[in-house]
């Protein structure tokens, strides 16, 4: 992930971000700084919270990276998956219906989720909903499009 540009939200973009947030996941962030990180070799940009990389975003709309929504855990938009996706998903596969056991109801197909292990709730991932939340529970196919995820390059990324 090469850097190519950094610098401080606007306050309008400040807000932008925290109301995305709250409207979408029920999270509240809590910042004094906010910081864009621009990189040449990504389809998306990262943005610091008090210097950790908590949100990221491609312009159209801002989603929490997992270390965010571990921070800040998310009241509305979770995939919950069973232990046996649990090692599918940290390596970033895509979740299939089988493996979950709960999906927000209030999800609709194209929304940005997070996965979550059902035992601590602790969020494996990020992904993009292919169905309804309704529709994500049952014996086969591919529900979740995995996007962002434990150990990929911006969860290690650091500044």
């Amino acid at each position: 992930m090469n850097v190519t540009n950094r610098h401080h939200l606007r306050s309008d973009a400040v807000s932008r971000l925290e109301a995305t947030l709250e409207s979408a996941l029920g999270v509240t962030i809590d910042g004094d700084a906010y910081e864009r990180v621009e990189f040449s070799d990504e389809s998306f940009d990262v943005v610091l919270v008090d210097g950790d990389p908590l949100v990221f975003t491609d312009d159209d709309e801002f989603a929490l990276t997992v270390q965010g929504a571990n921070e800040y855990p998310p009241e509305r938009g979770i995939v919950t998956v069973d232990a046996g996706a649990v090692s599918f998903v940290s390596d970033g596969a895509d979740v299939m219906r089988p493996g979950i056991v709960e999906a927000d109801e209030g999800i609709d197909a194209g929304d940005l989720v997070a996965i979550a292990e059902e035992t601590h709730g602790k969020v494996l991932a990020i992904g993009r909903a292919r169905v309804d939340g309704s529709e994500m529970v049952g014996d086969s196919g591919k529900v979740v499009d995995s996007i962002h995820h434990v150990g990929d390059d911006l969860y290690t990324f650091t500044v």
